[in-house]
């Protein structure tokens, strides 16, 4: 639902319109042109940074995303102590998401909200799957920490890039995904005495040797969050390059931790499914 609200943003998407206005120019002259010693005097001023022109930049695309990261951990350690504040955070998370998708203005504090409500979804399932399992956060934060490393190097390389055909593939797989997840947590709350991750844990794939059906999925999801976060640094790199507003660089914070955790809680789950079996 974040790359979806940036997907639609003409910033991100190569559809921002010019950022020169031909009023600007000097009364009588063209626009580009004016007298030698106007071309001089602009020619001899340094550059404005982004910040002054109070245009989008990578730095402070940056600094917001670190600081709802801290939201995030905050909120996190809030529910490591309440774990039942989970429900609170998966509803919350949820929910706001949906908003923001259909939000084309960035909304600063539906975006703080938001990234408390998902540390609190991620604080929670920690706390429970570390009493089960000892040392899985530890394993699922070196891992997602892995992947998101693997993938911005690649990406900064050029070695990975995305293509529309492949993007729709996996936006059609994530609303399946998402389908499926619903449907699998309904199931789970009419089945008492179900095993703890529904259908994940209980349905075995007979051609992969019997694999639970969550590592398959697991998998797949953690693929398509490798995806999600090339798609993520694209759309920054186009609104930085756009002349953006500074103010969309909420929206790509935004998309950035919201497709971290989705990495990390997918990556939490396979690790219990394997564990567990």
């Amino acid at each position: 639902m974040a790359n979806s609200a940036l997907e639609r943003n003409p910033y991100f998407n190569g559809q921002a319109p010019s950022q020169f206005n031909a009023h600007q120019a000097a009364p009588g002259t063209q626009p580009g042109y004016g007298t030698p010693e106007q071309l001089d005097a602009q020619f001899a001023k340094p550059s404005a940074s982004p910040d002054q022109m109070d245009r989008m930049s990578v730095e402070d695309t940056v600094a917001k995303t670190a600081g709802l990261f801290v939201a995030v951990l905050v909120a996190a350690a809030v529910a490591w102590f309440v774990p039942i504040l989970m429900v609170v955070g998966a509803i919350g998370a949820l929910v706001l998401g949906i908003v923001l998708a259909f939000q084309r203005e960035p909304k600063p504090g539906l975006i703080w909200t938001f990234a408390a409500a998902e540390g609190l979804l991620v604080g929670g399932l920690t706390s429970i799957l570390e009493q089960l399992y000892p040392g899985i956060a530890m394993q699922a934060v070196l891992a997602t920490l892995a992947v998101v490393a693997t993938v911005l190097v690649l990406f900064s390389f050029g070695k990975v890039r995305t293509s529309p055909r492949m993007t729709k593939i996996v936006m059609v797989a994530m609303v399946g995904y998402l389908v499926f997840s619903l449907a699998n947590f309904v199931g789970m709350l009419l089945t008492p005495g179900s095993e703890m991750f529904g259908w994940r844990s209980s349905v075995v794939i007979p051609i992969f040797g019997g694999i639970p059906l969550g590592v398959i999925l697991g998998i797949f999801a953690v693929l398509m969050g490798a995806y999600m976060l090339v798609m993520d640094f694209e759309f920054i790199q186009n609104g930085v390059r756009s002349g953006a507003p500074r103010k969309y660089g909420w929206i790509g914070a935004y998309s950035l931790v919201s497709t971290v955790v989705f990495i990390y809680v997918e990556i939490l789950r396979l690790i219990a499914i394997f564990r567990n079996n």
